[in-house]
């Protein structure tokens, strides 16, 4: 019978496979697979602030008085027309009907009545969209994930708690994942937002967690996803995303326990468990990235030259504003 080894190679490939955006030769506005893509930007604002596919701005009716659109094949663009001194609640306003059309198009599915920040060059936020349209727009978004684990004593190396997604959930059903994850809504520091979907998902105590949990990284990746888009049919998505990290150190009377119907169960598993189940791609793809950093940090990987193309490789550059909401602290 042959066995598989799951080296750091293959752990890169895990790596890659989610920051699958092209990597360019001088910057990203010279990349090939942007001529696919009119820059999103509004008025008053220099810096581009996502992607929109070539095939949504030739498909939908975008109203003429609230939208700029240049077709010009070296300068694709489509602005959100507002004053350049605008609010951000003027422009989420403005926003907001084109959101609604989107969605009675059957273009924008699947609406949470949840917002996602929108950060201009200067960190702050210059609006709010709704969380289902971000990958529509291509903007940067925002995650946290937490990782809880046990001292094995015997093997001398962590055991982490992974959790099982349920097999009704409607995106990667019955795959693996960190203890608790999230997007990360507007208003919601990336503590508070990891600690809610902790106690909502796994029953952690919060007292636990304000006096064990530690911010450990900060990851970025760039993914190009296909996706059916209602009315046009596939098309590759851009989502630049952003991940805090965090862990928090469980006793063995601790036993994180499903609080919902998102996740069907916890398990306690080793490190050679952990990094098969990463090779077999059994893990939900921003997840596995997340499992991966914490072998990197914990030395649990090869200890070669690939190990720091891993390392660079979770933290990308991303050529959109950027924002840190933890302040650099590790």
């Amino acid at each position: 019978m042959s066995t598989t080894t799951t080296t750091s190679s293959s752990l890169y490939q895990v790596v890659a496979d989610l920051d699958n955006f092209p990597y360019p030769t001088a910057n990203d506005d010279d990349n090939p697979i942007l001529q696919n893509y009119h820059a999103f930007r509004i008025t008053g604002i220099p810096q581009t602030l996502g992607y929109i596919p070539n095939e949504l701005i030739t498909t939908f009716p975008w109203p003429a008085d609230t939208w700029a659109i240049n077709t010009t094949p070296t300068n694709k663009t489509i602005t959100l027309l507002t004053s350049p001194t605008a609010t951000a609640s003027t422009r989420t306003a403005i926003l907001l009907p084109t959101l609604q059309q989107l969605a009675s198009h059957g273009i924008l599915r699947g609406w949470r009545n949840e917002t996602f920040p929108l950060y201009g060059p200067d960190g702050t936020i210059i609006l709010e969209i709704e969380r289902a349209a971000s990958a529509l727009f291509g903007i940067v978004t925002y995650g946290v994930q937490m990782l809880c684990y046990t001292d094995d004593k015997v093997s001398n190396t962590p055991h982490l708690w992974i959790a099982k997604r349920s097999s009704l959930k409607p995106t990667y059903p019955g795959m693996l994942d960190t203890t608790a994850a999230g997007g990360l809504s507007t208003g919601l520091p990336p503590r508070e937002a990891i600690m809610r979907e902790a106690s909502e998902e796994a029953e952690i105590q919060e007292e636990l967690m304000r006096k064990g949990m530690r911010f450990v990284d900060r990851i970025s990746y760039f993914h190009v996803k296909k996706e059916s888009v209602g009315g046009i049919g596939m098309v590759e998505l851009l989502q630049p995303e952003v991940e805090y990290l965090y862990e928090l150190r469980l006793g063995k009377e601790v036993v994180p326990s499903p609080a919902d119907s998102e996740v069907e169960d916890f398990r306690l598993c080793g490190v050679k468990e952990v990094k098969k189940a990463l090779g077999e791609g059994r893990f939900k793809p921003n997840s596995a990235v997340v499992v991966v950093d914490f072998l990197l940090r914990r030395g649990l990987l090869d200890g070669n030259d690939e190990d720091e193309r891993i390392r660079v490789r979770l933290h990308r550059e991303l050529p959109l504003p950027v924002v840190d909401h933890e302040g650099g602290r590790v």
